[in-house]
C-alpha cells in the first residue's frame, strides 16, 4: 500500500525596516508565513514565550552606530488574537501591535484594544484609509500607517488632513520613490517604510564624490580575473584604514586562525583571492558614510544569502553568487544607473545577466533572495526550497551584524 503523503511544515519569516525622517532604522515589521498560507503578514504565537522572545531578538538585533542594539518589532494581529486574549505577555517596549485594515470594528474589539493599550502596548492601524467607522480606533491608536503606493501627492495630503486632528504618529508605508518620501516628510509623516532606498538619486550633471570613486575603483580592480595577490596588496595598501580593517577581519575569531596575520599578502595567501575580494568589497561598501546603514545592511544580507543558498544547493563558485547579490543594488549606493555600474566592472557574463535579467541559475537565486528578503514569497520560483532559503536568511542576519561589528571594531 502506498504511504500517505506527508506535507512538511513550511515557515518563512522576513523583516522590513521602518525608518525615521533621518533614514535611521528605528524598527522592523516582521512578516510571517506558515504552511501553504499565502498571507505574508500574520505573526505566529503558537510557540512558547521563550521561543518567541528568541525569535524576536534574532530578527530585531542590529549593529548600528557602532553598537549592537535591538529595535522594536511591528507585528500584525488577527481579530481572534485581539479579542480572545491569547496574546502572550511580550515586552511592551519591544512590540508594536498592528491592527489590519480589513478587521471588523466591533464593541468587543474596541474593549480588547483598550485593554492592550492599558497594558502598555503601542497600537498601530495598518494600511489605513480614512472611514468614520475607524474613529473609535483612531482615538486609541498611537501610529497610523498609510499605504501611499498607489496614491498621488494630493491623495496623501487628503488623508493627512482627515487624520491630523488625532494625536497619532504618521507612518508612510510602501514608499517607493525619493519624491514620495520627501512629500510625506513635508506632510508631517515621521516614520517611513518601503524600498525608496533602492532607488539611486541621480541628479543631472552630478559627479561621484571621492568616496564613491574610491569604492568603484576598488570593486573594479578586485573583479579583474587576472588580478594576482601582489596587485591586490598594492591596491589595498593605498588606503591604510582599508588595510587595517581587512587585517582586523582576517584576525577575527570567525576565521579561527592559529596565529595573527600582519601583512596583506599573507592574508591573501592564507584566505585565497576570492575570500579577500569578497571582504574588500564589503569594506568598500561600508565605507560610504553618506548612505544609510540599512542600505548597506540590506545588500550584505542579500550577498551572503545568495552565497549560502548556492552552497546549500551544491553549486560551484558560491563567491560569485555573493558578488552578484552585493552588486545587484550597488547602483543605489553609488547613485549611478545599473548599466553604467556594470559597464565599468569586469564581471563575468553570468553575474551581469543574473543582475540585469535574473536569468540562469545565479539569476534565479538572486531573484528569489531579493523577494525572500522583502517577504514577497509568492513572487519566488514555485519550487524554491523553503528550508534552504529560511536557514540562509537567518544565518545572513547574524553574519551581517557580526561583520559590521568586526569592521567597525
Amino acid at each position: 500500500m502506498q504511504a500517505p503523503l506527508t506535507i512538511k511544515k513550511q515557515t518563512l519569516m522576513a523583516r522590513q525596516p521602518i525608518f525615521n525622517a533621518n533614514i535611521e532604522t528605528v524598527a522592523y515589521e516582521l512578516l510571517y508565513r506558515a504552511d501553504n498560507q499565502l498571507n505574508a503578514a500574520i505573526f505566529d504565537f503558537s510557540g512558547s514565550l521563550a521561543t518567541i522572545n528568541v525569535l524576536l531578538n534574532s530578527f530585531t538585533s542590529i549593529y548600528q552606530k557602532d553598537q549592537l542594539k535591538r529595535v522594536p518589532a511591528f507585528i500584525n494581529l488577527t481579530y481572534d488574537l485581539i479579542v480572545n486574549g491569547t496574546l502572550p505577555n511580550l515586552p511592551t517596549n519591544q512590540i508594536v501591535l498592528e491592527i489590519l485594515e480589513d478587521i471588523e470594528v466591533t464593541e468587543e474589539l474596541i474593549r480588547s484594544v483598550k485593554s492592550l493599550k492599558k497594558k502598555g502596548y503601542t497600537i498601530a492601524l495598518d494600511d489605513f484609509l480614512y472611514d468614520d467607522k475607524f474613529i473609535p480606533l483612531l482615538k486609541l491608536a498611537h501610529i497610523i500607517k498609510v499605504d501611499v503606493l498607489n496614491m498621488s501627492f494630493e491623495q496623501v495630503s487628503a488623508q493627512v488632513a482627515k487624520i491630523k486632528e488625532y494625536n497619532v504618529i504618521l507612518l508612510a508605508e510602501k514608499v517607493e520613490t525619493q519624491q514620495m518620501f520627501k512629500h510625506c516628510k513635508q506632510q508631517g509623516f515621521t516614520l517611513f517604510q518601503g524600498y525608496f532606498l533602492a532607488e539611486p538619486e541621480i541628479i543631472e550633471g552630478q559627479k561621484m564624490d571621492a568616496c564613491q570613486i574610491k569604492t568603484l575603483a576598488i570593486i573594479q580592480a578586485l573583479q579583474n580575473p587576472k588580478a594576482i595577490a601582489s596587485d591586490i596588496e598594492q591596491l589595498i595598501l593605498q588606503d591604510p584604514a582599508f588595510a587595517f580593517k581587512l587585517l582586523r577581519i582576517v584576525n577575527s575569531s570567525a576565521h579561527n586562525l592559529v596565529r595573527e596575520i600582519n601583512s596583506i599578502v599573507e592574508a591573501i595567501n592564507i584566505l585565497g583571492i576570492p575570500e579577500v575580494k569578497k571582504w574588500a568589497i564589503i569594506i568598500a561598501m561600508t565605507a560610504n558614510q553618506e548612505k544609510p546603514e540599512e542600505l548597506v545592511r540590506d545588500l550584505l544580507i542579500r550577498g551572503q544569502m545568495c552565497e549560502k543558498v548556492a552552497l546549500a544547493s551544491g553549486l560551484k563558485d558560491p563567491s560569485g553568487y555573493m558578488i552578484a547579490g552585493l552588486l545587484s543594488g550597488a547602483n543605489a549606493l553609488l547613485d549611478i544607473e545599473t548599466t553604467e555600474l556594470l559597464s565599468q566592472i569586469p564581471l563575468t557574463g553570468e553575474i551581469k545577466t543574473a543582475i540585469t535579467e535574473a536569468s540562469g541559475q545565479m539569476g534565479e537565486i538572486l531573484h528569489n533572495t531579493i523577494n525572500y528578503c522583502r517577504g514577497n514569497w509568492t513572487d519566488m520560483s514555485i519550487d524554491f526550497d523553503t528550508d534552504i532559503y529560511a536557514s540562509a536568511y537567518r544565518e545572513s542576519l547574524r553574519w551581517v551584524s557580526d561583520s559590521m561589528h568586526t569592521i567597525d571594531g
